[in-house]
C-alpha cells in the first residue's frame, strides 16, 4: 500500500486468508483504496475477498483484461500495455511485464501482452511497479524512475542476479524488492550497493517507511 496526503493506492490484493499468519495489520486494511492496481490474476496477487476488504464505493480498479472475469466492480478499468490513464494528481502508464526465454525465471507462465506493470506519476514522483516479470527490453524505455518495486524471488520472476541487472538498467533512486523470500533481501541489497547508486529499502510485512 502507498499512502499520500490524500490518496491511498493498493497493489495486487491477493493475500486473502493470510492476514494473521503473514502479520498484515488489519488496521491497514481499513484504509480504503482510491485506486487498486492489479498486475495479473494469479491467486497470490488477486482474490475478490481481499479486494472487498480494501475498496469503497468509488474505488477504481485497474487491471488487464485477463483479470476481468475475476473482479466484481462497476469501476473496473481494463488496460493493456501502452495505455495511459489520468486521475486527480495521478498519471498512469501501463507497461509490459512478462517472462523471457533467456530470463532467470524457471517457470515461464507470464506471457507478453497478458499481464502488466505500472508506471505511476504521483505528485512529481515516478513510481514503477514491475509486476511479475523478468528483465525485459522495455525497462530501458521507462524514463526517469524515482522509486521501483521489483520482484527478486526467481521461479516465476527475476532472480537476484537479474533483478540487480534491472536496477542498473532502470536506475531508480530507491528500490523496493518484492515477491521474494526473506533470506534474499540482504543479498540483494548488498549486490545492488556494489553495482548501482540506487538505495535499497527492505520491509517486512507490516513495516512502514516514508520516502
Amino acid at each position: 500500500m502507498i499512502e499520500t496526503d490524500n490518496k491511498i493506492l493498493h497493489f495486487d490484493p491477493g493475500y486473502a486468508g493470510y492476514f494473521q499468519n503473514q502479520r498484515i495489520p488489519l488496521d491497514e486494511l481499513k484504509k480504503k483504496a482510491d485506486i487498486v492496481f492489479v498486475s495479473h490474476c494469479h491467486k497470490d496477487h488477486l482474490q475478490q475477498e481481499a479486494l472487498n476488504r480494501i475498496i469503497k464505493q468509488d474505488t477504481v480498479i485497474v487491471a488487464p483484461i485477463k483479470c476481468a472475469s475475476r473482479i466484481n466492480s462497476k469501476n473496473l478499468r481494463i488496460v493493456q500495455p501502452g495505455d495511459s490513464l489520468e486521475f486527480t494528481e495521478i498519471g498512469i502508464t501501463v507497461v509490459n511485464a512478462y517472462n523471457t526465454q533467456e530470463g532467470h525465471s524457471t517457470r515461464k507462465v507470464h506471457h507478453k501482452g497478458d499481464f502488466v506493470g505500472y508506471l505511476i506519476n504521483l505528485k512529481g514522483k515516478s513510481l514503477y511497479f514491475a509486476g511479475d516479470t523478468d528483465l525485459i527490453p522495455e525497462m530501458k524505455d521507462l524514463g526517469k524512475v524515482d522509486i521501483a518495486f521489483l520482484p527478486i524471488g526467481g521461479t516465476f520472476v527475476m532472480d537476484i542476479e537479474e533483478a540487480v541487472a534491472a536496477v542498473c538498467v532502470i536506475d531508480p533512486n530507491i528500490t523496493f524488492p518484492m515477491h521474494q523470500s526473506n533470506e534474499n533481501l540482504q543479498i540483494f541489497k548488498s549486490a545492488v550497493k556494489s553495482k548501482s547508486g540506487s538505495r535499497v529499502v527492505t520491509l517486512e510485512v507490516g513495516d512502514k517507511t516514508t520516502v
